[in-house]
């Protein structure tokens, strides 16, 4: 009988309180998901903000938003990975923005993307272009367009007479200069071809800006370029090297990085896409005492590949190149949405 009177005595408990008792919850706070409100006239940032009411991939873009604003920050050294075709794409004139405001201190990118930033500013231009023609397989359609001499970018087109007046412009402007010292680092070119790149768009009178190389060096920005050779630049490089006494040390750019990511006082990484620039700028920090104390990514590769390019920035820490309480965040979306979004508003609010 006592039993079961101490078990009635239960029930009533539980009928004076609804007959549910709170679970304790130690990961859980109460913070619902809002809705998101848009209306004609907002800035970029109150869009922003706005996603941050929002869950999935627009809480994550608030995020990024957040974590760049202190990147910007004057004390934090920032390195920023840039891959993918960034530059054929449109979002030059952002990269180039940001080194000439002093929000790049470091560069790391494609020779893929310099090559194309230095067509734009010696008076090329990529156009927009179709994926396949109407009427065509995407194979006819290539076809066609290899005999028409035009090279595609998914729905970018770039002329390939282009990359001949570029040969003549590194043969002509940048490698005779270099070829004096030798052997030179890679970022020794780099800073040639922005110094080339700025002079041959003022004499020429050249339509479009200058661009990124030229923005780094006009602004004593360093750019490296740790896979040079996978790019047209890299080719033409090389096939100068063949008969002169011209050539690049790839480990040379290793001690002017490393001594850069040591004297920081505070460091963050912005990547947009992956492969050897993501990785280069993130290893940097192995060898320094610290490690990255924000970073972003933006990337449409995903991590359950196990590969590099959507490794999520927490996986990165496991190896030391960010600091157990680095504020960091992954965006996986197509980076020519997301890097306008994300920097335009960090930089509303930095402006505020």
């Amino acid at each position: 009988m006592s039993d079961d009177h101490e078990h009635g005595s239960d029930d009533g408990d539980s009928e004076a309180t609804g007959g549910h008792h709170e679970p304790e919850r130690e990961t859980f706070s109460h913070d619902p998901v809002g809705h998101a409100e848009v209306r004609a006239g907002m800035t970029v940032g109150e869009l922003a903000d706005e996603y941050g009411s929002a869950g999935v991939g627009a809480a994550d873009l608030h995020e990024a938003v957040d974590v760049t604003e202190s990147m910007f920050d004057d004390d934090v050294t920032v390195f920023f990975g840039l891959a993918g075709a960034m530059v054929p794409t449109g979002m030059r004139a952002i990269v180039a923005d940001l080194i000439r405001d002093g929000h790049i201190d470091v560069l790391v990118t494609t020779g893929a993307n310099l090559t194309h930033d230095s067509i734009e500013a010696i008076g090329g231009k990529h156009h927009h272009g179709a994926v396949h023609e109407e009427g065509k397989t995407e194979r006819e359609h290539d076809e066609t367009l290899r005999d028409e001499e035009v090279d595609r970018i998914y729905n970018v087109y770039l002329p390939q007479e282009f990359f001949a007046t570029f040969e003549s412009h590194l043969r002509e402007e940048v490698f005779p200069v270099l070829e004096e010292d030798g052997v030179v680092p890679i970022q020794r070119l780099t800073e040639e071809l922005g110094r080339a790149n700025a002079e041959v768009n003022e004499r020429d009178d050249v339509d479009e800006d200058a661009g990124i190389a030229a923005a780094a060096y006009e602004n004593d920005v360093p750019i490296y370029c740790p896979a040079i050779q996978d790019s047209v630049l890299g080719l033409q490089a090389w096939m100068y090297s063949q008969t002169s006494d011209f050539s690049l040390d790839a480990l040379a750019d290793m001690t002017p990085l490393t001594d850069i990511a040591f004297e920081a006082d505070e460091a963050g990484a912005f990547v947009v896409g992956g492969g050897v620039p993501k990785n280069f700028t993130l290893q940097t920090m192995l060898v320094s005492p610290d490690a990255y104390d924000y970073a972003v990514q933006l990337t449409m590769d995903p991590k359950q590949t196990g590969g590099l390019s959507g490794a999520t920035l927490d996986e990165a820490r496991s190896w030391g190149k960010l600091e157990k309480d680095a504020d960091n965040v992954s965006v996986y979306a197509d980076a020519t949405i997301t890097l306008p979004l994300v920097v335009a508003a960090a930089r509303e609010r930095l402006e505020n």
